[in-house]
């Protein structure tokens, strides 16, 4: 018996095979991220994965027996994967992990095209927590969908493919930058200023025209997608960081990309249901939108959608929800901050997560006395370090960062304000909301590892 706690290093303990298991199953997360830029696709993904899997479409109405899968997607944005066991889901509960898949972004205005001195302009309002210096002078590309008159709808996708043009929001040159210099760093760019540029070729044949190059644009998207400039009071198109992600070091043992956050935990706790088809446990995977502005609204996790569909697989089983939501157990699966040795006085070092040390485990969140937490409690605590030790997960437990100097907080409190005994389980992240976060790849197969024990 160990008297005294020690963090392991996933990369220290792990052989040869295990270590190729780890590099293996990063590729594929690296596929999923790559196509699940935003909610809408992260929705797609998922769909297309669960039909390869043999999942069908769930229905309110339908009487769902052991083995039967079912997927359920929520206004294009919100996902629901379900594994009907063999157990009562009365007496047993159900087992429930969710994340979320919507990520910070620059989201356009509803009248988002002007033109300024031989420029033309997308204007945005940013989502979620960000920093917006780090927004300029980057590849963006545009993701979204525009709905037309008659209800036809036209995906939108430009930036991502090799040949597509970028978007970026210009930064002004040092040479001329004393005043913005002097500012902080959260003054020095404002909400306002970041708008893309998007074209700068203009129109010919009307020489009145006096948004020549607005009216040039606008002219390639009616051809090229059939929408007008008032079509975009009907749409919801974002801008997001270009590119694929990638490798991080000469051993590659990170992963660097957009959007970490959160499908890094997401992609393990699809990819554990799957695998587990012969648990007698009635599994529900749950990936949310809106969690970066407070999880409102139809497709968040304070939607009733989601009680609605536990207690319609309660009901359809015949068991009594209120009781299957009291049995239940969930493991609300969200990224926490990893240690930062370069920004140190951020966090309580033996309070911290660190890179590379496994599944993280956030016992309670919130800010300052711990406002706004589920804290979760030390029996479910128990029986959850229980199951990872007898199947050889490697985790670790934090918080998020030291007291009182910031905080923030999860989807866990929404599950267990419907009685259900909820943890977070995440992944370390350095450079938490930036465009492009860091990651590594033991630690996301140590979620997988940590997901398939509690599906199992």
């Amino acid at each position: 018996m160990e008297l005294k706690y020690t963090r392991k290093n996933v990369y220290k303990e792990v052989d040869g095979k295990e270590l190729e298991a780890i590099y293996n199953y990063a590729e594929g997360y690296k596929s999923f991220l790559n196509n699940s830029k935003t909610e809408r696709d992260a929705a797609r993904a998922a769909e297309k994965l669960a039909l390869e899997k043999g999942y069908a479409p769930f229905s309110f109405g339908e009487k769902l027996k052991p083995g039967d899968k079912r997927y359920f997607i929520n206004r294009h944005k919100n996902v629901f994967l379900i594994k009907v066991g063999t157990e009562s889901v009365e007496e047993n509960g159900i087992r429930i992990m969710v994340a979320h898949v919507d990520s910070p972004r620059l989201d356009l205005k509803p009248n988002p095209i002007y033109e300024d001195s031989g420029l033309c302009y997308f204007k945005t309002h940013y989502y979620g927590g960000i920093k917006k210096y780090q927004w300029t002078t980057i590849p963006l590309a545009l993701h979204g969908v525009v709905m037309l008159p008659g209800g036809k709808s036209v995906e939108v996708c430009v930036g991502e493919d090799e040949s597509d043009p970028v978007f970026c929001i210009t930064d002004i040159l040092p040479h001329l930058g004393a005043e913005q210099a002097s500012k902080t760093l959260a003054s020095a760019i404002s909400g306002e200023s970041l708008n893309a540029v998007i074209g700068g070729l203009p129109s010919v044949g009307d020489e009145e025209d006096k948004e020549a190059v607005k009216s040039a644009i606008l002219k390639l998207l009616n051809k090229k997608y059939g929408l007008t400039e008032v079509d975009f009071q009907c749409s919801e198109l974002c801008l997001v960081p270009a590119g694929r992600a990638r490798d991080v070091g000469f051993d590659a043992s990170l992963i660097a990309s957009y959007g970490h956050d959160d499908k890094v935990c997401a992609y393990p706790e699809m990819t554990a249901l799957f695998e587990s088809e012969s648990s007698p446990h009635t599994l529900v995977a749950v990936f949310a939108d809106k969690e970066e502005v407070g999880s409102d609204g139809t497709t968040g996790a304070q939607s009733k959608i989601i009680c609605d569909v536990i207690d319609t697989i309660a009901c359809s089983l015949g068991a009594n929800p209120i009781i299957t939501r009291y049995n239940s157990k969930c493991i609300s699966a969200d990224v926490t901050a990893g240690y930062d040795p370069e920004y140190a006085s951020a966090y309580e070092k033996r309070n911290s997560t660190y890179i590379h040390c496994g599944a993280a485990v956030t016992k309670y969140t919130g800010s300052r006395g711990k406002s706004g937490t589920n804290d979760a409690h030390a029996e479910f605590m128990g029986w959850l370090r229980d199951i990872f030790e007898e199947n050889g997960v490697i985790w670790q437990i934090g918080e998020l960062g030291a007291i009182d100097v910031g905080g923030g907080g999860t989807v866990a409190k929404f599950f267990s304000n419907l009685g259900i005994d909820t943890v977070d389980v995440g992944v370390p992240v350095l450079s938490m909301h930036a465009p492009y976060e860091l990651i590594s790849k033991a630690d996301v197969y140590s979620l997988y590892k940590a997901c398939l024990a509690f599906c199992k």
